[in-house]
């Protein structure tokens, strides 16, 4: 039995040591906005938040969650209180098709909680390892810079990526 809190909430899960925290989220606790990409780290679309910071739940394993403290897309706000970043995606229209929002926006909101402030060559960095196939790169760095306090206003044209 493994034992830890995923959105505040007191878990325990009875899972194979071996088992992705990822599937444990998925389909031992029904919690679907984590989601599977690659099953390597190498896209981020299962991006969570682990004792505070950003990691893939595709290689995080059961055997290392015992008192963990866990936080999905689903913990990170609430439609009534969504999270500056959260915010700031639906102020800029970032998703076009939206399967690697989550795993952008718990990357985008760890950086933010690491450097308030930061620099576009910062979220490049940050957001790199992130994928989106739809290529909203543009869009996500401009949500990143609001969210940050760092631009102000709506997009302008919501239909696509500045030039």
């Amino acid at each position: 039995m493994t034992r830890f809190t995923v959105n505040g909430r007191a878990v325990q899960v009875t899972a194979p040591p071996d088992m992705p925290l990822l599937w444990i989220l998925r389909d031992m606790l029904g919690l679907f906005g984590t989601k599977y990409g690659c099953g390597i780290a190498q896209c981020g679309a299962c991006t969570v938040h682990l004792d505070g910071h950003a990691v893939r739940s595709c290689q995080v394993l059961a055997a290392d969650l015992d008192g963990a403290q866990v936080v999905t897309i689903e913990g990170l706000g609430t439609p009534d209180a969504p999270h500056p970043v959260q915010r700031a995606w639906i102020d800029r229209q970032v998703a076009q098709c939206g399967y690697c929002q989550s795993g952008q926006i718990m990357q985008a909101a760890d950086l933010l909680r690491r450097h308030p402030a930061p620099s576009d060559a910062d979220i490049d960095a940050a957001m790199a390892g992130n994928l989106c196939r739809c290529g909203t790169y543009p869009r996500i760095r401009e949500a990143i810079r609001a969210a940050a306090g760092l631009t102000e206003g709506k997009r302008a044209d919501a239909g696509g990526a500045k030039p």
